[in-house]
Parts: C-alpha cells; sequence; structure tokens
C-alpha cells in the first residue's frame, strides 16, 4: 500500500495531508516511513503559520527539532498543560536557533514553570517581531522584563499574570520602551496600586487587565486591590 501511495501522490499533495495533521506524532511516525514521506513531512512544516504544543507531550528535543523545519511560522505556542508540555531553559535556548524565531508575531509561553529568565532572554533576544507575549504563571524577573523591552518595539500585548517576581521598574521599563504597547495583564502581580497609576502616567491610552476584567484607566480609583 506504501508504495501505491507514493507512486500515486506527488511530495505537493503528500505534505498537505501532512499538514492537515494535528497529531505530531503521528508526522513523526510519518516522517519515518521513508525519505519522501519525511520530505513531504518537512514541507508541511515549512508552511504552517502556527503551531501549538499546549496539548502535547513534548520535550526540549523534539520541539526544536519541529520549529527547525517551521521556517514560515508566525505563531508559536508552547504553555503548559496537564498533559505535560515540559520545555526548559535548554529547550528555549534550541528553539531560539530556529530561522522562523524572528517572524514570529505571538509567543505564549503560560504556564511553563520550569524556565527561568536565562531560557526566557535567550529566544526573546531572537524574537524582535514580536507582537504578543504571553509568560503569565512563570517565575521570570525584571530581568526579562529588560529584554522584553529592549527588542521587542512592537509589543502590542504582554501577559504577566501571576508573575509575582516581576516589580514595577520592570512594567515602567516596558512602558516607556514598548511604545506601541496596548494591553497589559497584570493580575496577580505584587505591584501596589500606585505603581499602576505610574504606568497610566506614562501612557494614558494603555488597556490594564486585572482581576480578570479590563479596567478603563481613566478611573483608577474603581480598582481591586491586589491582594
Amino acid at each position: 500500500m506504501k508504495a501505491e501511495i507514493e507512486c500515486l501522490l506527488p511530495v505537493d499533495i503528500l505534505a498537505h495531508i501532512f499538514f492537515l495533521l494535528t497529531s505530531f506524532k503521528d508526522l513523526a511516525q510519518a516522517s519515518a516511513v521513508c525519505r519522501r514521506w519525511k520530505r513531504a513531512v518537512e514541507q508541511s512544516l515549512a508552511s504552517r503559520e502556527a503551531l501549538s504544543f499546549s496539548c502535547c507531550k513534548m520535550d526540549d528535543d523534539s520541539t526544536a527539532r519541529l520549529l527547525l523545519r517551521a521556517y514560515n511560522l508566525r505563531d508559536l505556542d508552547i504553555s503548559r498543560s496537564r498533559w505535560g508540555c515540559q520545555i526548559s531553559d535548554n529547550g528555549l535556548k534550541m528553539i531560539s536557533s530556529a530561522k522562523c524565531v524572528a517572524n514570529l508575531i505571538s509567543i505564549s509561553l503560560w504556564g511553563m514553570t520550569g524556565i527561568t529568565d536565562q531560557g526566557v532572554i535567550q529566544l526573546i533576544s531572537k524574537a524582535t517581531s514580536l507582537q504578543r507575549l504571553n509568560v503569565g504563571g512563570t517565575f521570570i524577573t525584571d530581568e526579562s522584563l529588560l529584554v522584553i523591552a529592549n527588542n521587542c518595539p512592537h509589543l502590542k500585548f504582554i501577559g504577566l499574570w501571576s508573575c509575582r517576581h516581576v516589580s514595577e521598574n520592570g512594567l515602567l521599563t516596558i512602558v516607556r520602551k514598548c511604545r506601541k504597547l496596548e494591553t497589559i495583564d497584570v493580575w496577580g502581580t505584587r505591584i501596589p496600586l500606585e505603581g499602576f497609576v505610574g504606568l497610566l502616567a506614562i501612557s494614558p491610552a494603555l488597556q490594564i487587565k486585572r482581576k480578570g476584567l479590563f479596567l478603563p484607566p481613566n478611573i483608577p480609583s474603581v480598582w481591586p486591590v491586589v491582594l
């Protein structure tokens, strides 16, 4: 049967079929069938603009191998999930060498408790086209925020949900340098109320998301206190 399929279907058609697969385990198995199928799998990866590993059991090596072939990728989601997407700082370093990283406009590292400033800095320093970044639920500090501020001039949204190790100074740096920033999610941080007033003094139109709601920037008196 495999020989018949190989004779009937050109690589471009095989690549389109593999493009429709959502299971990266299936892609890996298809890639191992023969050189022709491997070439078709690589071609299918090269045409993808979005990849999500949030519901997959992925490790550093397997994630990096896929991304190295995803030349046209624009949206990358490697959020943590109960299925065990476990990427470490080493994985982020490996991913940062992929050609697509410079063209990514969206990255989500939500809930990846196994990463630190070290890995985030390595990745973000190469992702200079970012417009959306979600690092909520991680243990990053102001060190990462400084690199984000210096390397992501097009940033429009940043998610810092429950990032309890970032400070007011880090947020001020982001808002000062990322002049296109529209929305910031700071629910669960330890930033005092007056710190948000300082952000709005720099960028009056900034939407600040706290307690799961977008709160009007012109009425800070109604903001709930962060516990």
